[in-house]
């Protein structure tokens, strides 16, 4: 057993414990809020050396072994995604800095922030579906206070949209939760398994793993994504890059794990529906990302199409694919952040989000318009950029399972990807003038640092791919075949 498996989760929550008894003294609340984000990195790091130094890691709580008790579980997926977390989020946060207002701040905006990065670990790292679903809860409860926060009549119209697509969806986890329980008598992940192969996965199991799909699909946007452009662009910017980068990406862990480990006994039925999602995800999305003139909306229609591609890559269920599932994962989650930040700035600079009404801005803030059109570019997947290896693998994925169509419809989403940003960066830096009244130069100098950070970041994933795939390789092994996950969570 590891003790060191609930540090991510403690380290946020003691840390926000202590934020709301210090909520009217900003600079104080900074201080504790940046210090225990960079202990919950360093705690990251240390989880994701012991998992390849030695394997999976297993905490049992209170000594109680599966199927019994509580188990926390970091294989390398679960500790690259904690760790990709905890170091965007450290981003987001000294961005928030100079960005969200002191406001915001006294009003708990730090506190909040911390709860949800305690469910989203718990997310990552929990070893049973019923405290999936809690984790879940605390991450919702977290974001819609965050979403929320300021109190604009937009933020309130589109947090009540938020609040009840996630309580139906909640209920609908509860439901599948308490069916699943009384057919085969557990929620330990590693024993569902070896549960559902003994019933054979058929009948009632295929029902209720449908149900478990619908659910995750709307937690993460596959699909049914009626709720995200919307919802995601009414809070500020650092509360948007959190949202795009980790609230989706829990959904799509989820799909991953539950259909990699649980319901993979009949993939002609789960991951050819995972599929034909993820194909109308992209090609919905696309059509969303070039019919907007809005950056918020176009950026979040982006988001849509990063869901539908990771999908895909879940639904070949090959080892290449999952492979490239992870590695483009990890990616995503950084490059989506950074593009959110950039956006923010890029907003900020021009006073307006409306395209139409940009232009000319690269003589005033050239850092800001490359780092944008290199994020575009990697989010496409050009090389030597983070985004190359992953889609690479994904697409290798596909075309080996014989899913040509899938394929296809993923190779023709960047196309769409590249459109949508190349329009944004061209129309907002080189297009026409700039209008009269934003003439004036707007600093963005407490901004930048976050998202240089980000951005080197995905230069160095993509540079040093190498040793990267070296741990991806490592989590792909556990999707592709999960009695690696058995095997380590059962043996004691």
């Amino acid at each position: 057993m590891n003790n060191l498996l609930v540090f991510p989760l403690m380290i946020p929550l003691l840390t926000a414990v202590a934020l709301v008894f210090c909520h009217n003294r900003v600079t104080l609340q900074r201080w504790i809020n940046a210090i225990g984000a960079i202990l919950n990195v360093a705690a990251a790091i240390l989880i994701v050396r012991q998992v390849r130094l030695n394997g999976i890691q297993t905490l049992y709580m209170g000594g109680w072994t599966p199927p019994y008790g509580i188990v926390f579980t970091a294989d390398m997926l679960a500790a690259l995604l904690v760790l990709t977390t905890t170091v965007l989020s450290t981003a987001c946060l000294f961005y928030a800095f100079g960005s969200i207002g002191k406001e915001r701040e006294r009003h708990y905006f730090h506190p909040f922030f911390q709860f949800l990065i305690v469910g989203v670990n718990g997310s990552f790292l929990t070893g049973d579906l019923f405290n999936l679903f809690v984790c879940f809860e605390v991450m919702l409860i977290a974001s819609y206070a965050l979403i929320v926060l300021g109190g604009t009549k937009r933020q309130l119209r589109e947090t009540l949209k938020y609040i009840l697509i996630n309580i139906v969806s909640s209920s609908f986890f509860v439901a599948a939760i308490a069916y699943l329980y009384g057919v085969v008598g557990t929620l330990n992940m590693a024993h569902l398994s070896l549960r559902v192969a003994e019933a054979g996965q058929g009948g009632v199991l295929n029902v209720i793993a449908v149900l478990f799909l619908i659910v995750f699909a709307l937690k993460a946007g596959l699909f049914l994504f009626f709720w995200l452009p919307g919802s995601y662009s009414a809070p500020p910017t650092a509360v948007k890059a959190l949202f795009g980068a980790l609230l989706t990406k829990v959904g799509i862990y989820a799909i991953a794990r539950t259909f990699s480990l649980i319901f993979y006994n009949q993939p002609e039925l789960t991951h050819s529906l995972i599929g034909w999602m993820a194909v109308l995800t992209m090609i919905l999305g696309g059509i969303g990302a070039v019919a907007y003139s809005d950056i918020n909306r176009i950026i979040n229609y982006n988001v849509v199409i990063g869901i539908g591609f990771i999908s895909f890559g879940i639904a070949t269920a090959s080892k290449l694919s999952m492979d490239g599932v992870v590695f483009y994962l990890i990616h995503d989650m950084i490059a989506k952040a950074l593009l959110f930040l950039l956006g923010g700035m890029l907003i900020k600079a021009a006073g307006t989000s409306d395209l139409r009404q940009m232009g000319g801005l690269i003589k005033r803030y050239p850092l800001l318009g490359w780092m944008f059109f290199i994020v575009a570019l990697a989010l496409v997947g050009v090389p030597p950029l983070s985004g190359f290896t992953g889609k690479l693998l994904i697409v290798q994925g596909g075309f080996a399972s014989g899913h040509y169509i899938w394929t296809g419809v993923a190779l023709a989403s960047s196309l769409i990807v590249l459109y949508s940003l190349m329009r944004v960066f061209l129309g907002a830096f080189f297009g026409g003038e700039e209008p009269a009244a934003v003439q004036e130069t707007v600093r963005l100098r407490g901004l930048m640092p976050a998202a240089a950070a980000l951005f080197v970041l995905i230069l160095v994933i993509g540079i040093g791919s190498e040793w990267v795939y070296s741990l991806v390789s490592q989590a792909g092994d556990v999707l592709a075949d999960p009695v690696i996950y058995i095997d380590a969570v059962l043996k004691e």
